[in-house]
């Protein structure tokens, strides 16, 4: 006998990659992440459909970031993959799978430049009250 049942092919959290995307942002700007940015890189690559990218402006910021992060999706029913680099806090990498975070120090950022690499991902734009709270969070105004 033929089974006529399919299984959903799609993952089990309940969380699109987009939604997810923008979870990690919220969760980094509340711990005043700075110049954060989503990308689309789903037309591009088949290792996620977004990337997250931010700053911290110490080592500890970038750990309480990535804590952050990670406590935020798996409230939400999401564990990663994989974390790397969280001892150190230079270069945290958080693997959700559809979504791949990546928080820098502000020289370790500057020296990867992640955004080059990836400039043809077209830039995520947020929905407020991300926007307005991300553009309060720039290292631009951090300086100031």
């Amino acid at each position: 006998m033929v089974s006529t049942t399919r299984e959903d092919p799609r993952p089990l959290t309940s969380t699109d990659g987009l939604t997810k995307a923008l979870q990690c942002a919220q969760a980094a700007l509340d711990k005043k992440a700075v110049d954060l940015v989503v990308l689309d890189v789903g037309a591009l690559t088949s290792i996620a459909d977004y990337l997250v990218i931010c700053t911290g402006r110490s080592d500890r910021q970038v750990q309480a970031i990535a804590q952050a992060i990670d406590e935020h999706l798996r409230a939400h029913g999401d564990r990663p993959t994989a974390i790397e680099g969280m001892t150190r806090g230079q270069w945290v990498l958080m693997d959700f799978n559809d979504v791949i975070v990546h928080i820098f120090y502000k020289p370790v950022r500057e020296f990867y430049d992640l955004e080059r690499l990836w400039e043809h991902a077209p830039e995520v734009q947020l929905p407020e009250p991300l926007r307005s709270q991300a553009l309060g969070f720039s290292s631009e105004t951090a300086a100031v």
